[in-house]
């Protein structure tokens, strides 16, 4: 019933849209809302605009840092201690002023809280004086950066309206837009920070609804939507008065293999540690061959994306030459034999006593992943492997198949510090990223090289080498831990009237990305 209401209000706002009141609020549909609500000590906004907080920098469209709080910055020269100079009109949505007493209050229990922000190599940080923050690091670091440009700032718990355990569900910041009402699962409510420093955004309020994919599309066909993200199967089923909106992405999907045989182990959290079929290079190797990315492309993405052979195609810090052009099952099948893996009469392959049988499992709930794991099978079937495509929810995979199962995972970041979450044996069995437990001294050994690098040209040739180093990496022509298979192109449907300027590239589609430039967007009809 809630949800009803929800919609009809919607539509009620959509209603009285007229020349008095199109640029005073918009109703957007973007995406799910953030489970552990909207706190940067905890991960929100390192995939996106944090929205209610201000970053000490910010990115601009080349990636590039400008400044956001910081008005300057600087690195001493053994790369262990920045410097920054605050702007001094920066005030929270309370109108009380923002001091480097809440920034070193934000990083240094960022840093305690172990959230996604990671800020293991900070010593502590400390305030100079009211506008000076002074940030030590433990060890060079080349991606500590991107915590300035991600980190929300919140406001010290010392004073009134400073951080308390459920500032996720009421949070104070200073950025452009401050809190009216948030109802979980159903929407989200904002207005104008009036204290913001910056410019003031064009719409005094947004509405967030939490639709799913069909109700989503439904609500944007009756005119009940301004904006609203669109899964690319349905992308050309757009309403008359809405722009397909086009935003590309190093936002990717791929199958994660379990590295380790099953030996009975488990993980802390109790659930099963290793795969016996996915453990053995030769099926990892053969099923990146099998697959058809192309085909994965128009089939699960309607044409709304390109083919994935690594966690950040593109990027300065991948290598450019790990794709094949097509699928080749005859050297599949050759690897396959050589391994020892037998066909029998039932079709599938056999070592040992083995079948080549494994779950592949991905979010019951995201239509993408689920259409790549069925197509995905498909492709692989004929080389005698049985990949079984499994639905469950988030806990449910937590619970049992995180370590143990082929998991249709999606990442993109833009900072290669999330290749170092992957695939450094330190995160091993870590949370989603490297829940396969990969494990590669020399991959390691990279890794850490490109952190201490003193500069970004001679990093990427280290993360690069991580992927292939001519002899070992984590990528096909080494260890193929993961069958990349596709970037999405994020997609949207947008009001003719709705103008969202220019749009950056976007990372995977946690934090509402496309938010990120929310203070060029423009309601053009009068």
């Amino acid at each position: 019933m809630r949800r009803t209401i929800l919609l009809g209000l919607a539509a009620t706002c959509v209603a009285l849209s007229s020349p008095a009141f199109s640029k005073d609020q918009l109703v957007l549909a973007i995406g799910g809302e953030p489970e552990q609500g909207f706190d940067p000590l905890l991960g929100w906004g390192q995939y996106g605009s944090p929205l209610f907080q201000s970053t000490l920098l910010t990115r601009n469209h080349d990636h590039s840092p400008e400044a956001g709080l910081a008005t300057a910055w600087a690195l001493s020269e053994d790369r262990l201690t920045w410097t920054l100079t605050l702007r001094d009109d920066a005030r929270f949505g309370d109108g009380t002023p923002l001091t480097a007493k809440d920034v070193v209050y934000t990083f240094n229990a960022a840093k305690q809280a172990g959230g996604r922000a990671d800020l293991s190599a900070l010593n502590k940080a400390s305030a100079i004086d009211n506008t000076t923050v002074e940030l030590s690091l433990n060890a060079p670091r080349i991606t500590f950066i991107d915590q300035l440009m991600t980190l929300g700032i919140v406001p010290n718990a010392s004073r009134n309206n400073g951080y308390r355990e459920d500032y996720g569900r009421r949070p104070l910041g200073s950025g452009p837009y401050r809190l009216v009402e948030w109802q979980e699962g159903e929407q989200l409510i904002v207005e104008r920070n009036p204290y913001f420093y910056g410019p003031l955004p064009a719409f005094e309020r947004l509405v967030f609804v939490f639709t799913g994919e069909e109700s989503t599309l439904s609500a944007a066909h009756a005119g009940q939507l301004d904006l609203a993200a669109v899964p690319p199967a349905l992308a050309t089923n757009l309403p008359n008065h809405m722009q397909r909106i086009v935003m590309e992405s190093v936002d990717n999907r791929g199958i994660l293999f379990p590295m380790q045989p099953a030996t009975g182990e488990q993980a802390a959290s109790g659930a099963p540690i290793g795969n016996d079929v996915t453990s053995d290079l030769a099926i990892r190797q053969a099923i990146n061959l099998a697959l058809d990315r192309e085909t994965l492309v128009d089939v699960a993405l309607n044409g709304f994306g390109r083919p994935a052979f690594g966690p950040a195609d593109g990027l300065p810090w991948s290598l450019d030459d790990e794709a094949f052009t097509a699928p080749d099952s005859d050297r599949a099948n050759t690897i396959l034999d050589a391994a020892g893996w037998e066909r029998r009469s039932d079709g599938l392959r056999y070592k040992n006593g083995q079948p080549a049988r494994f779950r592949l499992t991905y979010s019951a709930s995201d239509t993408t992943r689920q259409l790549l794991a069925q197509v995905s099978a498909e492709m692989v079937r004929p080389l005698g492997i049985e990949m079984q495509p499994t639905g469950l929810h988030w806990d449910e995979i937590q619970r049992e198949a995180l370590h143990q199962d082929a998991i249709v995972f999606g990442f993109g970041s833009h900072s290669p510090q999330e290749v170092y979450y992957l695939f450094h044996s330190q995160h091993a069995g870590f949370g989603f990223y490297n829940s396969g437990y990969y494990t590669n001294p020399i991959v390691d050994s990279h890794l850490e090289a490109a952190q201490a690098a003193a500069g970004a040209e001679e990093a990427n040739r280290h993360w690069q080498a991580a992927q292939w180093d001519g002899n070992t990496g984590y990528g096909f022509r080494g260890d193929a831990s993961w069958a990349w298979l596709i970037n999405l192109t994020h997609v949207y449907a947008a009001n003719t009237c709705l103008d969202l300027g220019e749009l950056g590239i976007a990372p995977h589609g946690h934090g509402w990305p496309i938010t990120a430039n929310l203070l060029e967007w423009r309601w053009t009809c009068g």
